[in-house]
């Protein structure tokens, strides 16, 4: 199943199904694509977790990661992308840095939730993606 949206608009992830919710929801690494400024992508592995009600993917990372610096201050065009057999599911958007105390910590408690608990970071911010496009055969 194909499944997409806007670069413009918020996806209503809560009506991707349960399938889709489900495999967001098991512990499998993802990768982050950003966009370099001479043209490549940057792809890394990476944790992350969906909120499907805020419509919100979240990779918490340390503020001094190549993923942070590209995305900065203004923001970025990424992919999340995981996989696990035939299924896949990648998930689109403009991604923010969050720095707030806050933030981190809940960033921090979903990464829990799904993976472990992280090693102590006080240098961590979270990349925050607002989705706007899935694609994925779940």
């Amino acid at each position: 199943m194909l499944l997409a949206g806007t670069w413009r608009r918020t996806v209503n992830l809560a009506e991707q199904g349960d399938a889709f919710a489900a495999f967001w929801q098991e512990r499998h690494l993802c990768t982050l694509a950003t966009a370099r400024s001479d043209g490549p992508p940057h792809v890394v592995p990476v944790g992350a977790t969906l909120d499907l009600a805020a419509g919100v993917a979240r990779v918490i990372t340390s503020g001094s990661s190549r993923k942070a610096r590209l995305i900065g201050t203004a923001g970025a065009l990424v992919a999340l992308c995981q996989v696990d057999g035939r299924r896949w599911s990648t998930l689109e958007g403009r991604a923010v840095l969050r720095t707030e105390r806050e933030q981190v910590a809940e960033a921090e408690r979903r990464y829990a939730a799904r993976y472990k608990r992280p090693r102590a970071n006080p240098s961590r911010v979270v990349v925050e993606i607002q989705v706007t496009r899935v694609l994925g055969n779940v």
